[in-house]
């Protein structure tokens, strides 16, 4: 009977997926997204940049611009992809932290850029897909429906 028993246990165990930590899978992601940035020539100035308003993932810097990079990671598309969490809301709030960043590290007149890095891990692929949309939102287009 023990037998039986411990054999159903480790049936079930096989057949039910852990659920990954959510948190676990950010971070994940963002080290994904740093090393492709990196590989794309991408200078990493500063990752997880915290103020009082909010956070930026990863500053970089690239061809002249300094590029705030927000990084959404997904395991599943039931809510769409990675890119479509970059809501209006959060728009307004990285540009904020991205004047807040430019202010204390006394580099006005830079060139600004908001990027996103979209890392999306299918069920059926055995790496994540990772995409950079470059100019993903402007300054003006997250203010733009602020009004």
């Amino acid at each position: 009977m023990f037998g039986y028993v411990a054999s159903l246990i480790k049936l079930f165990k096989h057949e039910v997926p852990k659920i990954p930590d959510k948190s676990a899978i950010g971070t994940e992601g963002e080290q994904l997204a740093v090393r492709f940035l990196k590989k794309n020539g991408y200078k990493i100035l500063q990752r997880n940049y915290r103020c009082k308003i909010g956070e930026i993932d990863i500053v970089t810097y690239d061809h002249g611009a300094i590029a705030f990079v927000e990084v959404k990671t997904r395991c599943s598309d039931t809510y769409g992809t990675p890119e479509l969490s970059v809501t209006e809301n959060k728009k307004r709030q990285i540009v904020k932290v991205a004047s807040h960043y430019v202010a204390e590290k006394k580099i006005e007149g830079r060139e600004l850029r908001f990027d996103v890095v979209s890392v999306f891990y299918s069920p059926f692929e055995k790496h994540p897909k990772i995409t950079l949309f470059k100019n993903a939102f402007t300054k003006s287009e997250a203010y733009a429906s602020w009004t």
